[in-house]
């Protein structure tokens, strides 16, 4: 029975250690959290889109092993590294990404398949992580085993699109090794896409998200204008929705969030600027207006408390949503937690509703409570900055006092939309 390693057991690895269990496969599912791993270990999921129970059987039927240890790498097959790529000064940190495949290395065999899928630029599979695993295996990529690179396409929180039923781009450092990795993922996902090399699965994944970054700036300066215009964008948005040809439907918030949006732009960014010494304007300039939002959303905050003559440092305000993203308990980088914090430094009282966001993800000087009535009718102005499914959005129009909704879901005098 071939044997799966997933480095990293977050947002993306977990998901794909269970579809590798679910598949058939023996999964070790290795990450240096020890706190995270005791937690599957004893079949407990951090992530909504895994539950307990799914855990648990994969746990017991022991042929998925949690661990922080890396002798049970041992005799892979395949071996997937799935960390994160944050930013640290503007720069692509690959130091975990680094730290993964000196980890995978030493358990490199013949005929093995690494494949790397966390976010980063053109190039980094066959110019850092193949070089790091030859040293640490003493074997050749291409020639003794197989590499490849296949982007995360993990959208937390989407019933619809999921791991198995959203295509999968693969590649290989050559002809062999894309043909091991289209093999290996065929196993897990309805569909594959092969492309011709390593570097262009990379910037697929960059090309994805810059597509999305840069519309969403575009939508979030609009609203900008269109509300000092006095003009309804949400309802020039749907107009422009019912066009069939020519339009994909973006729409404004209090900003971007998760892993991708606020990172993989300036992942391309920086290749462009390290490799061809140009910069890439339409990412800077994304990257300058969506960082904007959760300030523009903080001050339309204050002037609707200014209106109703109540100054910030005197005003408790009840934030809906503190993920960055609808149902889902992800906050990596979320928007709404940088309003929170704005917020608190203005002065205010700030309470914040979010079944999905654990305890250790609420801001410093937020408290979470519950959407009640008495919570609504308390608070100075209420703040709608993500439309989870079980906000009982009928409740807040009809009890807060006033409200400003960055998400099209209410309605009525006491609601001022984004």
């Amino acid at each position: 029975m071939n044997k799966l390693v997933v480095i990293g057991q977050g947002y993306v690895g977990l998901p794909l250690a269970m579809r590798g269990h679910e598949a058939g496969l023996v999964v070790v599912g290795y990450d240096i959290d020890r706190t995270r791993i005791d937690g599957l270990r004893g079949g407990s999921s951090f992530i909504d889109d895994i539950d307990d129970t799914t855990v648990r059987a994969a746990v017991d039927s022991g042929r998925y092993l949690p661990t922080t240890d890396e002798a049970d790498l041992a005799g892979f097959s395949f071996a997937v590294i799935s960390v994160p790529t944050p930013l640290h000064d503007g720069e692509p940190d690959l130091s975990y990404v680094e730290s993964a495949a000196r980890t995978v290395a030493p358990h490199v065999r013949a005929g093995s398949t690494v494949v790397l899928e966390s976010t980063t630029y053109p190039g980094t599979t066959e110019e850092l992580v193949a070089p790091i695993l030859e040293a640490g295996s003493r074997l050749r990529a291409g020639r003794d085993f197989h590499l490849g690179y296949s982007p995360e396409r993990i959208d937390p929180g989407n019933k619809t699109h999921t791991l198995v039923s959203t295509p999968k781009v693969v590649s290989g450092i050559d002809a062999a090794s894309l043909a091991a990795v289209d093999a290996f993922y065929r196993q897990i996902v309805d569909a594959t896409v092969p492309v011709s090399n390593t570097r262009v699965a990379e910037l697929t994944k960059l090309l994805e998200n810059t597509f999305r970054h840069v519309n969403v700036a575009l939508m979030n300066e609009l609203a900008m204008y269109a509300h000092d215009l006095d003009i309804d964008l949400w309802e020039a948005i749907d107009a422009a929705t019912t066009k069939p040809f020519g339009y994909m439907r973006f729409t404004p918030g209090p900003g971007v969030g998760g892993h991708c949006l606020p990172v993989d732009p300036s992942y391309l960014a920086w290749s462009t600027k390290n490799t061809l010494g140009k910069s890439f304007r339409f990412v800077e300039l994304a990257n300058r207006v969506n960082a904007a939002m959760p300030e523009y959303v903080s001050n339309r905050v204050v002037r609707r408390l200014d209106a109703a003559g109540v100054t910030v440092g005197e005003a408790r305000i009840l934030l809906l949503g503190l993920a960055y993203k609808p149902n889902t308990g992800d906050a990596r980088e979320s928007a709404a937690v940088r309003v929170a914090e704005q917020l608190v430094a203005a002065g205010a009282e700030v309470v914040a509703t979010d079944r999905h966001v654990g305890e250790r993800d609420v801001p410093r000087g937020v408290s979470l409570v519950e959407l009640t009535e008495a919570e609504l009718e308390r608070a100075d102005v209420a703040v709608l900055l993500v439309a989870h499914d079980d906000l009982d959005f009928e409740l807040i129009a009809r009890s807060a006092r006033r409200v400003v909704d960055c998400q099209n879901r209410l309605r009525g005098d006491n609601v001022d939309l984004l």
